[in-house]
Parts: C-alpha cells; sequence; structure tokens
C-alpha cells in the first residue's frame, strides 16, 4: 500500500506531466472558467508539481489570450505553453503571449491522417509536409521549446507519420506529440505506434515523444501508460479527466497508477500527490462539473466501503480493500462537526484540511456564509463547507449577482417570486409569477437579464442528510451550440435555485466572447 507523496526514480524513468485542463479541458461542453478561476487552477498545478501547463489557445480569443498571458506572468515553476496551428499568425501570437513567461513552450500541431487532410484542411499531403517544416521553424525563431502534434496521429498512414515527425524534428522541435485524437486507439497498437516511432525516425532521439490520449473508448488512461512503457516520457492530462467529449487522460488516475504499481513500471512523476484531491475540487467547482461518486482516486466512493465483508476486512486490517491510503492523495478520513461557534483559525484549518487555498476576501466572505450556515444548522459537516466553498470560488467576478429573493409559493397559485439583481454594479428589483417557485425565479431572472438560452437541465441534491441539509443545485443552459452549467447551494432551494442559474449566465457571457478563430492562412 502506498502512502508516499512524491517518487523518485532514475532519471531516464522521469515522466513529465503536461497539463491541458486549462485548454483541452476548458474545451469540455458547459465549462467555461474565468480568467481569476483559470489562475487558482494554474497556481495548484504548479505547486503539485505539474512540469508544463498549457494555458490556452491565445488567437482563439481575447480572452484566452489575456489567460495565457496572465499564466505565464504567474507561475513559477512549471513551462507555460500556448497553443497554436500551422500558421504564422497563429504560432506569432501565441509567443507574445507567452512572452512574460520563465520558461516558454510553443505547441503547434497540425493534421496528418487521410480524412483530416481531405475533408478538415483540404489540402494534399506534400503541403502538409511543408506546412510542418515552416510552421516548426517559425515557432523555434522564438523559442527553444517547440512541441509539434500530428493531429489524429493514431488514423494517420505510418510511412507519413514517420516523415512527418522527422520533418518536425529536423526543423527545431524538441517534444514530439503523438495525440489519439478521438480516442480510437487500443494499448497495444499504440505501444506498437510509439515503438514503431522510435525504430523507424532516424532523428527521434533528439525529441521527448509524448502521449495525448482521448476518452472515447474509455481507455485514454490505459494508452498513456502503454505510451509510457513504449518509450514516452511525456504525458498530456487533465485533472478529473476533464475535455471534449469523453474527456482526456485523468491526471490524478495516471499518477496513481505509476505511484501503486511502480513494481511493474519504475517511471515516476514529479507530482504532489497529496494535493490530487485538492486539485479535483478546484476544477470540479470552477467549471461546475460534479466528479462521478465512483471515479477513481479522487470520486466520493472512492475510499468508500459500505459491503459488510468489506467492512470487516478493513476494521482488521485495511490494506484488505485499499491499495492506496485516502491521506496520500489528500483526502481526510475525517469529518469533524463544526458549529457557530467555531472561530475563523479553526475555519481557515478546515478549509485547508479539506483541500482548499483562498485569499483573504475568498476566506472571509466564505466565513460570513459559514456563520449564517451554522445559525440555521444544528451541525455543519465536511460536505456542507465543501458545497459552501465549492459555490465561494465558483462565483469569482460575476457580473450577475443575487441581492435577494423572496418566493411565494403553495398549493394555490400563482407563485411568485420577488427578486433583486445586481447587473453589472447597477440593482435592479421585479416581481414575476410561473408555474411553481422555480419557474416563477427563472421567469424574474429572465426579466431582469432578458436572453436566448434553453433550460436544458435542472437537478437538486441533498449534500447531507436531515430536513435542515443543504441543497445543491445544477443548471445547464444552451445558446447558439454553447452550453455551460452553473452550480451553487444554500440551504434554501430557491436560492440555490437562483444561484446556480445567475452561475450559468455569468459563464454563458464568458463563452460568448469565445469566437471560432479565422481560417487558418499561412
Amino acid at each position: 500500500m502506498t502512502n508516499s507523496t512524491k517518487q523518485t526514480g532514475a532519471a531516464s524513468d522521469r515522466i513529465y506531466i503536461f497539463d491541458t485542463t486549462l485548454r483541452d479541458g476548458e474545451q469540455s461542453p458547459g465549462a467555461s472558467m474565468t480568467l481569476e478561476e483559470k489562475l487558482q487552477v494554474a497556481e495548484t498545478l504548479d505547486t503539485m508539481g505539474v512540469d508544463v501547463i498549457e494555458a490556452g489557445f491565445p488567437i482563439a480569443s481575447n480572452g484566452d489570450f489575456e489567460s495565457v498571458s496572465e499564466v505565464a506572468k504567474l507561475v513559477k515553476n512549471a513551462q507555460v505553453c500556448g497553443l497554436a496551428r500551422a500558421g504564422a499568425k497563429d504560432i506569432d501570437r501565441a509567443a507574445d503571449a507567452l512572452k512574460h513567461a520563465k520558461n516558454p513552450r510553443i505547441h503547434t500541431f497540425i493534421s496528418t491522417s487521410p480524412v483530416h487532410m481531405k475533408h478538415k484542411l483540404q489540402m494534399e499531403p506534400e503541403d502538409v509536409m511543408e506546412a510542418i517544416a515552416t510552421s516548426v521553424a517559425r515557432a523555434r525563431d522564438h523559442t527553444d521549446n517547440v512541441e509539434w502534434s500530428p493531429e489524429d496521429a493514431t488514423r494517420t498512414d505510418h510511412d507519413f507519420l514517420c516523415a512527418s515527425v522527422e520533418t518536425a524534428i529536423r526543423a527545431g522541435a524538441t517534444t514530439i506529440n503523438i495525440p489519439d485524437t478521438v480516442g480510437y486507439t487500443m494499448p497495444q497498437e499504440y505501444f506498437e505506434m510509439i515503438t514503431m516511432l522510435r525504430e523507424r525516425v532516424p532523428n527521434i532521439d533528439k525529441a521527448i515523444i509524448s502521449t495525448h490520449c482521448h476518452n472515447d473508448l474509455g481507455l485514454a488512461v490505459a494508452n498513456s501508460l502503454a505510451g509510457v512503457r513504449a518509450g514516452a516520457r511525456q504525458i498530456e492530462c487533465t485533472i478529473n479527466g476533464l475535455g471534449e467529449r469523453a474527456g482526456n487522460a485523468a491526471l490524478e488516475e495516471i499518477v496513481m497508477a505509476m505511484n501503486v504499481r511502480n513494481d511493474l513500471m519504475p517511471q515516476w512523476t514529479n507530482i504532489e500527490t497529496q494535493m490530487l484531491s485538492r486539485a479535483s475540487k478546484l476544477v470540479s467547482s470552477v467549471t461546475a462539473f460534479p466528479v462521478q461518486y465512483n471515479k477513481a482516486i479522487v470520486g466520493q466512493n472512492a475510499f468508500a466501503h459500505e459491503s459488510g465483508i468489506h467492512q470487516d476486512g478493513m476494521l482488521k486490517n485495511n490494506q484488505t480493500y485499499e491499495i492506496m491510503t485516502p491521506e496520500s492523495v489528500g483526502i481526510s478520513k475525517t469529518s469533524l462537526v463544526m458549529g457557530k461557534h467555531s472561530g475563523r483559525h479553526a475555519f481557515r484549518d478546515k478549509i485547508n484540511n479539506l483541500g482548499y487555498q483562498l485569499g483573504d476576501n475568498q476566506l472571509q466572505e466564505a466565513f460570513v456564509r459559514f456563520k449564517e450556515l451554522a445559525d440555521r444548522k444544528k451541525h455543519v459537516f465536511d460536505d456542507d463547507i465543501i458545497a459552501l466553498i465549492d459555490d465561494e470560488v465558483a462565483k469569482g467576478i460575476d457580473r450577475i449577482k443575487l441581492v435577494s429573493l423572496r418566493v411565494v409559493a403553495g398549493s394555490h397559485g400563482p407563485q411568485q417570486a420577488v427578486l433583486k439583481l445586481d447587473i453589472d454594479g447597477k440593482e435592479t428589483e421585479v416581481e414575476s409569477t410561473g408555474d411553481g417557485p422555480v419557474d416563477a425565479t427563472f421567469n424574474a431572472i429572465k426579466a431582469l437579464f432578458p436572453h436566448e438560452a434553453d433550460l436544458q437541465l435542472y437537478q437538486v441534491h441533498a449534500v447531507t442528510q436531515g430536513t435542515d441539509a443543504q441543497a445543491e443545485v445544477s443548471v445547464r443552459l444552451e445558446e447558439s451550440g454553447k452550453t455551460v452549467i452553473g452550480r451553487a447551494a444554500d440551504t434554501d432551494t430557491m436560492v440555490a435555485s437562483a444561484r446556480a442559474y445567475i452561475s450559468a449566465l455569468n459563464k454563458l457571457l464568458i463563452k460568448r466572447e469565445k469566437q471560432a478563430p479565422d481560417s487558418l492562412t499561412a
């Protein structure tokens, strides 16, 4: 059983962790982060030992450019990476965003599979090969830390893939990433592909091979580890496996797989594993993507034992049913009950133990809400505090804020909601009716902040047990193909509902700013 937080080993077995939560992760339908939230995530990744942070796609929008630039200024240890297509404008824009980074990396890519070249790029193979050489060379003019990716590599002709990789390295690429862009490949296939590249590409020793696997068949982690076994020394992944469609390889699963099964895999990372739970909670809260209860490593049930046989074994020796300790990934077994007499110091200590680090202003606001909650609840449990902190972290710098809500409900209608919002610093109030209190509340929000977004999901669940439990509400909105999710918690279900809807609206405002970049031009 593992209790270690960091591994060590031979230098040749060192695996570099490339985290793309802020770029590929944010491309998940519904996921959007404010600048402040991205900086929180970046700081956490940097502290926990991530080697490379892919901060965004600078040419995608002014917001993305600013995010990459600010992350570059903030990060102290990790390399900061910006994504760019194989065009001069993309590459120059990425370089400009990274100019404040201590160790910048430009990551440029182009599709190499037949289906992508024909239908997406509408380019001939020889033109793609030329674009590889010119784009990598241009990136190299800005920095000697250049990564190149053949998009859809696992469906690319092997001869063409080998020639492409050789060309990229010759042009100056120092990292070669092999993406399983659509999550198509199997572990043995991926192992053989990495092995083939190492055997057939004559200058492959001049670059580090990286994996980038998607989870469409649920094989992203298995494929990434197969790539490592074949000689890859960088893994691209995300916290909680966040990412487009079924997501990316999950950082926490990859790190702990190598940590626990070091007998079969001598490879090691620089990740402080005790911070995994903290990172998971933070990313979950800022994206409003809940972590599934049975998620490996960081899920709520990852170290829970309900079966009588399992409980009996655990009481006798925890190694009977646990292959790692909860403490090794930053999960506390205790659920200390706090109440209205608990002070600020105890509250700060509690949230630190739960894996959160808040600034002074956030801590003060969270503490005020905690005291209010403690006045309404007999017992405040860990899950209550987690829901409260997640709600506080998720607020960020919002344009729309809830000031007050009063609801009239009951068996005789119409149900009413009197709502006051702060919109861009100006308070306005409205009274609305609806088919039930939730409908009335949402109608009031629409009246004060008109929009055309469709409500796709409204979901409520209790955070803890009892009639005084906090309700956690999730709301999903869709507008013009853009999907966002808002979450909020409160002992009053209507207040939680209003806050969740407003959270989703604030995220939608961010997403509206993200436009598809112009067509690729060299």
